[in-house]
């Protein structure tokens, strides 16, 4: 399983650094744009700061028209900048998010797995029991709880998993407990815990937080 996702997200990867050198190329390019024509204006308005007192001013307008053509042409190209550096950083983040979802959901299934594996070796111990002792009923273990307290790192939506009934469940979502998880400071919140994703938290909040539902009735 973790082989196969291993390659799957190998896969998904691929095309990534020419992506992003091909940014990179396109970014750098339009500085050296920037550059080029602020050199041109440094040489514009030299020749201006020496001919002004000898140009007519028809002949000033010109020049200061051409600075301002050529200001604006290079504020376009920054913007340009601005906009692809934006881009590359939102890819790059894609494939975090991506990574960070699917090794949640990898993790609940290895959980999912190490827990029917569990139960197997109780059902077991309790038929040795019973060949043992006939006749008598085996003790049925109280189910262990883990209450989310833990902050471990990674986002994702609400993992579609299968719930043990005996494991209390938490969230918007009504699942059990896994990655990052934070508690409504409403002490009268009826659900009280919540995965990070289901309430599109990426990190934990500075002060106070309240969930969505206590939000909405504190609005109320």
């Amino acid at each position: 399983m973790a082989s196969a996702f291993l390659a799957s997200y190998l896969e998904s990867i691929e095309s990534v650094p020419g992506e992003l050198q091909r940014n990179f190329n396109m970014m750098h390019d339009l500085d050296k744009r920037v550059q080029d024509l602020m050199k041109e204006i440094e040489t514009i308005y030299s020749q201006y700061i020496e001919k002004a007192g000898e140009l007519e001013n028809s002949e000033k307008a010109k020049y200061l028209s051409d600075i301002r053509q050529k200001f604006d042409k290079s504020n376009t190209f920054s913007d340009d900048k601005v906009q692809l550096a934006m881009q590359t950083y939102e890819m790059v983040d894609k494939h975090i998010r991506r990574l960070d979802t699917d090794l949640q959901r990898l993790e609940a299934k290895q959980r999912n797995q190490d827990k029917k594996s569990d139960s197997r070796m109780f059902v077991d111990k309790t038929s040795d029991k019973k060949k043992k002792k006939k006749g008598s009923q085996p003790q049925t273990p109280e189910p262990t709880t883990s209450l989310p307290f833990s902050l471990i790192s990674g986002q994702g939506e609400g993992l579609d998993m299968p719930v043990d009934p005996n494991e209390p469940t938490y969230c918007l979502c009504h699942q059990v407990s896994y990655g990052e998880m934070i508690g409504c400071d409403n002490g009268d919140c009826p659900v009280e815990w919540f995965h990070f994703a289901c309430v599109g938290l990426s990190a934990k909040p500075k002060g106070s937080w309240f969930c969505p539902l206590c939000s909405k009735e504190m609005n109320k």
